[in-house]
């Protein structure tokens, strides 16, 4: 059985594939996934942070 991995996306990105990678993870549309990051964003400003974090915590996919 193959471990499940939290990458950013190389094929499903905008910024920096944050977005992407999640709806990959969760088996989301990415669509929905930045929606909701939109929301969260507009819902005190914390989703900003949270999204350069993101960004500079996941990785990279190294296979695609």
């Amino acid at each position: 059985m193959e471990e499940k991995r939290l990458y950013k996306s190389n094929k499903n990105r905008m910024l920096d594939g944050v977005c992407g990678g999640l709806a990959e993870y969760f088996g989301l549309d990415p669509s929905l996934v930045r929606l909701g990051w939109v929301v969260f964003c507009l819902l005190g400003g914390s989703g900003i942070i949270a999204y350069v974090v993101a960004m500079i915590i996941i990785p990279r996919n190294p296979v695609y």
